[in-house]
């Protein structure tokens, strides 16, 4: 890979991707009832640098790949914490939240024009009217932790999507929100927590750290192959260097929202690979 900061070809492994696959992008086959309830997925979204690790977006739309075509998506990302709990705008072609700084100006350009997502607010709304309000934001796009990882698993923008903030970072929080949009997938919504196995920038710096950050991952992976769920939730106490990777719980906790929206004990791990020290983690949750 590039420096992230400056790469040769801003977004080119992105670029790469859509003249190879878009095709096939357009040509899955939609999901239908008889397919059963679509999993629940925990995604290691990434930033632009995404945009430039062929391997990344391959893995991601072959993943994509392996599942019929969802009807819709509901994401929750590491990068929307609002009490209470809001949506993100469901207007088709809502612009995108270019929540990160410091890179390739072309970054800030790049477009992700989904479908109209109206149907699908009003059902999430639905779902979880008897436990909490729902409050919309119309000028609030999907922010890079929904929209980098859609861009290489539905490269054709054709799924309507949104976003939910988390309404805390709690863990609790995120489980029941989870298992609060479970019955989503038998309806063909994909649900995605989109975080980061670990989220350290401090190894950037200091590369001794990537011990550290192995181990986290491994634990991690362990816990959740056991479906222990009570360990994952109680993780800054109980995982080796949580604090290291993770200095604050954002990038952690959308995974037990992938946990609540399916079974735990049914995860299986479908990226495994560490970038920049990092673990990317993702899992398949039925």
């Amino acid at each position: 890979m590039t420096d992230p900061f400056n790469p040769t070809r801003p977004a080119g492994a992105y670029d790469d991707l859509l003249a190879r696959v878009l095709p096939q992008a357009k040509a899955q086959r939609d999901w239908e009832p008889s397919d059963g309830p679509l999993p629940a997925l925990f995604v290691s979204h990434g930033a632009p640098p995404t945009l430039d690790d062929p391997q990344w977006l391959d893995d991601l739309f072959v993943w994509a790949q392996t599942m019929p075509k969802p009807r819709a998506i509901v994401v929750v990302s590491a990068h929307w914490e609002n009490a209470p709990l809001a949506i993100s705008a469901s207007d088709a072609g809502a612009p995108l939240y270019y929540d990160f700084g410091g890179f390739h100006p072309r970054y800030y350009t790049l477009q992700y024009r989904t479908p109209d997502a109206t149907a699908l607010a009003h059902q999430v709304a639905g779902t979880l009217a008897d436990t909490t309000p729902l409050h919309q934001y119309t000028n609030r796009g999907l922010d890079h932790g929904a929209f980098i990882p859609l861009m290489a698993m539905y490269p054709a923008a054709d799924v309507p999507v949104v976003q939910l903030s988390m309404p805390s970072l709690d863990p609790e929080a995120l489980l029941k929100l989870g298992t609060r949009l479970r019955s989503l997938r038998e309806e063909g919504v994909l649900v995605i927590g989109s975080g980061f196995m670990t989220h350290s920038f401090e190894v950037f710096r200091r590369p001794e750290l990537k011990g550290h950050l192995s181990a986290f991952d491994t634990w991690a992976a362990d816990a959740v192959k056991r479906g222990d769920v009570d360990t994952l939730v109680d993780y800054v106490n109980k995982a080796p260097g949580a604090h290291i990777a993770h200095p604050t719980a954002d990038h952690f906790v959308p995974l037990l929202l992938t946990l609540g929206a399916g079974d735990p004990t049914q995860a299986t791990t479908t990226i495994d690979r560490m970038v920049f020290g990092n673990s990317i983690r993702s899992l398949q949750v039925a």
